[in-house]
């Protein structure tokens, strides 16, 4: 039984209702690592007939020769000779014809030894598995070689896939599930430093103080996630210090290509190649202000906020923390860690919550940015005839009304006119709350 399931109820779901079908099924699940794809094809697999394979970089054989050791158990007799694929899939579907789950995990690291593993697995698909009950799971860590090797038009098993799952991080609310007996500050201030990564949620402790767990769980040399960014750039990057160079930049505020460029010694015309996987892996993101119709001026920032976290405070005192000095660290932690919580609130806030308040059906919500306007969160409908203007504070005992004026004057500086403009004022608590005021905990009431 697996401790601590959190969420994924809705792919869980869709997994019980694919097995149902009474027919092969072919499901690919892929997303980045430490987001829990794992952990859910086992907690799918506890009532199902089937077995779990965890493939490796030793190679097709090597693979082939512990494949069929499961097949094996599966069936309940000895192995056969052959090391073959298509001779293990054939026996095994001659041999069990009713339903039941084979799950491939890791699937990636296959196809970085042998690119001919997806013909080989056509072939098993054509030949064998279409006629059978199972259902094949393929998952993998790697996004580019699932999305490009698994699942393009170019790949050999394209058209064969009968469902994908691309699992994404927890929302705000689900991580709840982790911590139920924090306050609802106490989560936005974790979820500020780890997102909704389970294998991140995992390592912070309830009973212990957000500063506590970043000194035991990050900055310290023993802790299980100070080495962790360390590992994802290597994982995932040939060249890793290039990545860590440009992520250095942008977490030190340059958010234009020409800035994180020079601050990162790089040609501003060789940066969209870095910037590009960066992307894709979701490890940054690309925004444009919510009125740069034509996507001219992009700014960057980094999207994951551990990576972040990482960047702003422990990345610049690597020295320090390497031989345990954490004084200085430690100081600036303390002294900025506020504002870092704030703006990831922010940033929450819009992507997850802010739909519940505006008041009227938004089509796109986003930042704005002219000159040295800037305002957290701007809400237009299709017509563009009705505007929500917000700000997002995570702060207690705010002033909404001059905070609104505020609003008010920055929205003359908005090259978009809309008929109808609302303000909102979204904080942790206000001196006086006005009709349009929200806190944190109005906003996690209301329905989504």
């Amino acid at each position: 039984m697996l401790l601590n399931f959190v969420g994924r109820l809705n792919e869980l779901n869709y997994l019980q209702e694919r097995f149902k079908s009474n027919q092969f099924e072919f499901i690919i699940i892929y997303g980045r690592r430490r987001i829990g794809k794992t952990t859910l094809i086992k907690k799918f697999l506890e009532d199902k007939l089937g077995f779990y394979f965890l493939c490796d970089r030793a190679g097709t054989q090597r693979n082939a020769s512990r494949f069929k050791q499961k097949v094996a158990r599966f069936l309940n007799e000895p192995p056969i000779e052959s090391n073959d694929l298509y001779d293990i899939f054939d026996n095994l579907t001659n041999k069990f014809k009713d339903s039941a789950v084979i799950v491939l995990d890791e699937f990636s690291y296959l196809v970085e030894k042998d690119n001919a593993i997806p013909s080989i697995l056509q072939h098993v698909i054509d030949e064998d598995l279409i006629k059978s009950k199972f259902m094949l799971i393929l998952c993998g860590s790697s996004m580019s070689m699932m999305e490009k090797g698994v699942m393009s038009s170019k790949s050999p098993l394209y058209g064969r896939k009968t469902g994908h799952i691309k699992l994404q991080e927890l929302n705000f609310v689900e991580i709840k599930g982790f911590y139920p007996k924090n306050s609802i500050t106490k989560n936005i201030e974790y979820y500020s430093i780890l997102r909704g990564v389970p294998h991140y949620l995992e390592k912070f402790s309830e009973s212990k103080s957000t500063i506590q767990n970043i000194n035991n769980e990050i900055f310290s040399k023993t802790g299980r996630l100070y080495e962790e960014v360390e590992f994802l750039l290597k994982e995932e990057f040939r060249e890793p210090d290039i990545y860590k160079t440009i992520l250095t930049a942008i977490g030190e505020g340059n958010t234009r290509v020409v800035e994180i460029a020079n601050k990162a010694s790089i040609p501003a015309h060789d940066l969209p190649k870095y910037l590009k996987p960066l992307l894709e892996l979701g490890i940054i993101k690309k925004e444009f202000s919510i009125t740069d119709i034509k996507k001219k001026k992009p700014r960057y920032y980094i999207m994951d906020n551990f990576v972040n976290f990482w960047f702003n405070f422990c990345e610049p005192f690597k020295s320090e923390l390497e031989v345990m000095d954490l004084d200085i660290p430690m100081e600036y932690l303390k002294k900025n860690l506020n504002s870092y919580i704030g703006k990831r609130f922010e940033e929450m806030v819009r992507e997850q919550l802010l739909k519940k308040v505006i008041p009227f059906r938004a089509h796109n919500i986003g930042k704005f940015w002219l000159g040295d306007t800037e305002i957290d969160a701007v809400a237009m409908d299709k017509k563009n005839s009705n505007m929500a203007v917000v700000e997002i504070k995570f702060k207690e005992n705010v002033n909404s009304t001059k905070i609104k004026r505020a609003l008010e004057s920055k929205v003359k500086n908005l090259p978009i006119k809309s008929k109808n403009v609302s303000y909102l004022v979204i904080a942790k608590s206000f001196t006086q709350k006005a009709p349009w005021c929200y806190t944190i905990n109005d906003l996690l009431k209301l329905p989504n």
